[in-house]
């Protein structure tokens, strides 16, 4: 067995303490949580289980060193997004003890081979004093523009183009502050949020273009982005969040695109709205809801389509679970290897042989 620590219990922490409890190979030994409220909390109620977990979640602020002592692997799930000075430290300090850290808070390391020299050269020292490994990803970025298209690339004969899409109804999304800020969901139309700001999408997701163009013996002559922003018609109330005014930012759809020789060839979108009902002349998931799909345009053209739901159908939810599936699944590949740095190209997906087949919704 190998003790595993759920370091953060937000959206993809939750996620996290149920895979880890429910992977064969894999013991939960400790949960580390930034709200002292959820301190001395079992880690099974956090994770909204029905069951205790018989593990006491710990307060940051508390020994970390002792949490990290007893782990043998790391799943860091506190956010990235507007820390990542922090999170990086959190993972080398990881890493440094030892652990197998897998994490989709560092997003210049899904590609580590262009990840900024003083980062990279962080966690490879961290490595070689404590013989730890690191593996960043996700779901997109992640398995939705790295191991998914490259592997249907592997079924045509003949390949034009690469297209990665996340198409997401945002009005469910369980994070309010990122909504409206990050991305810019209700901010008047002149407003430039983080998500969109020039170089910010090749920061986030270029790692993933020059990764797929390698595994595609290619190289990209240059990266691209586009951006358009959408207007809501008419106020808006969500369940989570709250009213969305009129006249205000509804949508926004962007692309970052991958160069080759000049042409996009291969292309990571996302389209991204707070009602159904904002630009419908963009990209569509099936159900309006959301969905990430990957589209092979050559000979024989091929459209792959993949929808997730967890948490009562909440496809957001979906989408970090399966993110968490990845990094999880990869703990025990990864405790076969030698400490390093890793990516999606290193690191397979595996079946999930011995999982425990579940009879809920079964007839008995």
């Amino acid at each position: 067995m190998i003790p595993t620590l759920v370091w953060g219990t937000g959206n993809i922490g939750r996620a996290a303490i149920r895979a880890v409890a429910a992977r064969p190979g894999l013991a939960l030994c400790a949960v580390l949580v930034h709200d002292p409220a959820k301190a001395g909390r079992d880690a099974g109620e956090l994770a909204g289980l029905e069951h205790a977990l018989g593990v006491a979640a710990t307060s940051v602020t508390s020994d970390i060193e002792a949490a990290l002592r007893g782990a043998r692997a790391v799943v860091y799930a506190a956010s990235g997004d507007v820390r990542p000075e922090e999170a990086l430290d959190d993972v080398v300090r990881a890493v440094r003890a030892g652990a197998i850290v897998v994490t989709p808070a560092l997003y210049a390391f899904y590609d580590p081979r262009s990840a900024p020299p003083d980062q990279r050269e962080r966690v490879l020292a961290a490595v070689a004093e404590g013989g730890g490994s690191l593996f960043a990803s996700g779901v997109d970025p992640g398995w939705a523009n790295d191991v998914l298209p490259l592997m249907l690339t592997g079924l045509g004969t003949r390949i034009e183009a690469v297209r990665c899409q996340e198409i997401f109804d945002y009005s469910t999304y369980d994070q309010e502050d990122s909504v409206r800020y990050l991305v810019g969901m209700g901010q008047p139309m002149e407003y430039e949020p983080l998500m969109t700001a020039p170089g910010v999408p090749t920061m986030v997701w270029g790692g993933q273009l020059r990764l797929m163009a390698r595994a595609l013996g290619a190289e990209l002559s240059g990266i691209s982005e586009h951006v358009e922003r959408a207007p809501l018609a008419e106020d808006v109330e969500t369940a989570t969040m709250g009213k969305f005014a009129a006249d205000t930012q509804g949508g926004v759809r962007f692309e970052v695109r991958g160069e080759i020789g000049g042409v996009p060839r291969i292309v990571i979108e996302h389209v991204t709205r707070i009602h159904g009902s904002v630009a419908p002349q963009w990209p569509q998931a099936p159900d309006g809801v959301g969905a990430h799909r990957v589209v092979i345009e050559g000979r024989p053209r091929i459209e792959v389509t993949v929808e997730a739901a967890d948490e009562g159908g909440n496809r957001s939810a979906g989408g970090n679970a399966t993110a968490v599936g990845r990094l999880v699944g990869a703990i025990g590949w990864l405790a076969g290897r030698e400490p390093g740095l890793y990516d999606a190209l290193d690191v397979p997906i595996t079946p999930a042989a011995g999982v425990r087949w579940s009879t809920e919704g079964t007839e008995q």
